[in-house]
């Protein structure tokens, strides 16, 4: 079976009132439908693109302040999942619940169904510029064009939990992304080609572009990306479809899941086979040499 992605690179700009940010959202939608896509996903974050007509300068109470728009946001994504019948992993936005802030990724479904993952790892500017709490749950999705999950960003640098979904069956990992420099996009980047390599599964990233006058979110650099894992049944470079750095753009490809399965127990390295579980149990030896 194949499945259609599509990762939007967004671009962040200056908008007057929630109707800018409407009708850009709505443009980039419905310019991925035209794809025929299973999946589309945005970025991390993007809807902190609201800050920049929303009249508070202190950061963290900005943000708490931007989860006041969780419902329009909701409502907007989720009418584009039904009217276009795709999965739209809706990039993440902050969601303010039980006085706790998690930085979430919301799942939008053609049904009109709404699901969540919440960003489990927080980076030092989340931490402690926009104090935000720890997700605690790690969920797979399972749908009619394949096991998925959501892992925002920073959750994709750690290797175990893309292990643990992957040994669950998830055969595709979205991962919305939100980089200020080449660097911090790199290492999402390179984990995302580790993690498809590792596991054998396809990992989609896209990541936010362009510029903001909110304090923290100035700059963005970003690309997006379908990553296959590195053999000969898959795309040169484990590369399936990539924009181009730091522009306005929608990347499609298709990806085919029976090769994951061939590919796992075939492949020229089968990783996710071969994993000596009965050792990572064990501490390493120490040894002191003089």
């Amino acid at each position: 079976m194949k499945s259609r992605i599509a990762a939007v690179q967004y671009r962040l700009r200056h908008i007057n009132d929630w109707e800018g940010f409407e009708a850009q959202v709505n443009f980039v939608l419905n310019a991925a439908a035209d794809y025929e896509p299973h999946f589309v996903l945005l970025p991390e974050i993007f809807t902190t693109q609201i800050l920049s007509f929303m009249e508070n300068d202190h950061i963290a109470s900005a943000v708490r302040e931007l989860s006041g728009y969780t419902e329009r946001y909701t409502d907007l994504l989720r009418k584009h999942a039904m009217k276009h019948r795709y999965f739209l992993i809706g990039g993440s936005h902050p969601n303010l619940r039980e006085g706790k802030l998690y930085n979430t990724a919301f799942l939008f479904t053609p049904d009109g169904e709404i699901h969540t993952q919440d960003k489990i790892h927080r980076t030092r500017w989340e931490k402690e510029k926009w104090n935000t709490d720890n997700g605690e749950g790690l969920k797979v999705f399972e749908t009619p064009f394949g096991k998925i999950a959501i892992l925002i960003c920073y959750d994709i640098e750690f290797p175990e939990l893309a292990r643990r979904v992957s040994e669950e069956g998830v055969e595709i990992v979205f991962v919305p992304s939100c980089t200020d420099d080449r660097q911090g996009f790199l290492r999402v980047r390179y984990c995302c080609h580790a993690r498809a390599i590792e596991n054998q599964i396809y990992v989609a990233m896209t990541s936010t572009v362009g510029n903001l006058p909110v304090a923290g979110l100035r700059l963005h650099y970003g690309q997006a990306s379908i990553i296959t894992p590195s053999d000969f049944p898959f795309a040169r470079d484990g590369i399936a479809a990539e924009g181009r750095i730091n522009e306005e753009q929608i990347i499609v490809a298709d990806v085919d899941l029976a090769l994951l399965d061939e590919n796992r127990l075939k492949g020229t390295t089968i990783p996710l086979l071969d994993k000596r579980t009965d050792f990572y149990g064990l501490r390493p030896q120490k040894i002191s040499i003089k």
